[in-house]
C-alpha cells in the first residue's frame, strides 16, 4: 500500500473517529440547544448494547434475514432492470408498449406499494423481497436506458461492417459500452433497496433488522434502535462498495482519471512523464512572443485544426 493511500485512510479514519468524539461528547454532558442531545444514548451506552447483541443469536438470524431479503431482490431487479432498460433503448415498440405504464408506475415510491404487496402475495417475505424488487428496479432501468441511447453508431456500424449480426452487436458492443451507466444504476439502486425493505421490515417484517429496530423503538430500548441503525448502516455501505468493486473491475478496459489538485486532472493510463501523442504548440507566457506571420497562419489552418481534432 502506498503511502498516499495510507494517508487517505489515515484521514478517513480521524474524521470518523472526531464524529463519534463529539457525539460522546454532546451526549454526556446533556447539551440542550435547540436540538435534545441530552434525549440520545452515549457512544459507550450504543457500544455495550452493540456488544451484547453480538453475544446473541436473534442479532444473526436479524442479519441473515435482511441480507437474504435485499439480494433476492436486488439481484433479481439487477437482471429485469438491464434487461427491460436495454429492451427499451433498442425498439421502438417495446418503448411504446412499456414506456407509459413504466413512467406512470416510477414515480411511486416502493414503501407506498406495501399494500399492494400485502393483498398480491401470500406470504410478508413475498412481499418484502417484492419491494425491495421495485425500489432497485427503476434506477437500474432507468440507467441502463440512458446509457444504452448514449451510445455512439460507429461502433455499432463497425461491427455491422465486419459482418456482425444482433448478438453479436449486443454483446460486443451493448453491454460493455453501457456497463459504466449499468452500475451507476446498480450503485444507487442497492442504497435505495436497503431503505425500502428497512421501511417494509418495521411495517409488516418478521425478524430482520427494520423489525428489530422498529422493536426496540416501542419498548423505549434506544441504545438499541442505533445498534439497528449503525448496523444498517454498515450493511448499506458493505454492499455499495462491494457493487462498486465489481463495477471497477468489470470496467478496467475504460480509461481512468486521478484526482489532482489544483483542479486538473490526470490520466491513469499515461505515467505522468508520458509524452503526449501528436505536436504540441507551447506558448510563451507573454503572448506577444508568439506571433506567426499572416502567411504561414493562413497556410497552415486547415493542418492546425486537424491537429487540434486529433488532440482531443
Amino acid at each position: 500500500m502506498t503511502r498516499h493511500a495510507l494517508g487517505r485512510y489515515a484521514l478517513r479514519l480521524v474524521a470518523l473517529l472526531t464524529a463519534l468524539g463529539l457525539w460522546q461528547l454532546l451526549t454526556s454532558l446533556d447539551v440542550d440547544i435547540w436540538l435534545r442531545f441530552s434525549q440520545f444514548p452515549t457512544v459507550t451506552d450504543v457500544a455495550h448494547a452493540f456488544a451484547g447483541r453480538l453475544t446473541g443469536s436473534d442479532y444473526w438470524t436479524d442479519l441473515t434475514d435482511s441480507l437474504t431479503r435485499i439480494l433476492s431482490g436486488f439481484l433479481l431487479a439487477a437482471v429485469l432492470g438491464v434487461a427491460v432498460g436495454v429492451l427499451v433503448a433498442r425498439s421502438r415498440l417495446a418503448e411504446n408498449l412499456l414506456g407509459p405504464v413504466l413512467e406512470v408506475v416510477r414515480p411511486i415510491p416502493a414503501i407506498a406499494l406495501v399494500p399492494v404487496a400485502i393483498l398480491l402475495f401470500p406470504s410478508n417475505e413475498q412481499g418484502i423481497v417484492f419491494i425491495t424488487f421495485t425500489a432497485a428496479f427503476f434506477p437500474v432501468l432507468v440507467s441502463t436506458r440512458h446509457a444504452v441511447r448514449a451510445l455512439t453508431p460507429v461502433w455499432e456500424e463497425a461491427v455491422r461492417t465486419m459482418g456482425g449480426g444482433r448478438w453479436r452487436i449486443l454483446g460486443a458492443v451493448v453491454l460493455p459500452g453501457a456497463l459504466p451507466g449499468i452500475f451507476g444504476g446498480l450503485s444507487v439502486g442497492i442504497g435505495v433497496s436497503w431503505i425500502c425493505v428497512i421501511s417494509a421490515e418495521m411495517i409488516s417484517g418478521q425478524y430482520g433488522v427494520g423489525y428489530r429496530t422498529w422493536q426496540d423503538y416501542t419498548v423505549v430500548d434506544y441504545p438499541g434502535v442505533f445498534v439497528g441503525m449503525v448496523t444498517i448502516g454498515v450493511l448499506g455501505w458493505v454492499t455499495s462498495t462491494a457493487v462498486e468493486l465489481l463495477g471497477w473491475r468489470l470496467t478496467r478496459w475504460l480509461p481512468r482519471t486521478s484526482y489532482v489538485p489544483g483542479g486538473r486532472s490526470r490520466s491513469a493510463v499515461l505515467p505522468a512523464t508520458a509524452p503526449v501523442p501528436g505536436p504540441v504548440v507551447v506558448k510563451a507566457e507573454d503572448d506577444s512572443q508568439y506571433q506567426p506571420d499572416a502567411q504561414q497562419q493562413g497556410s497552415g489552418e486547415t493542418e492546425q485544426e486537424a491537429r487540434d481534432e486529433h488532440l482531443v
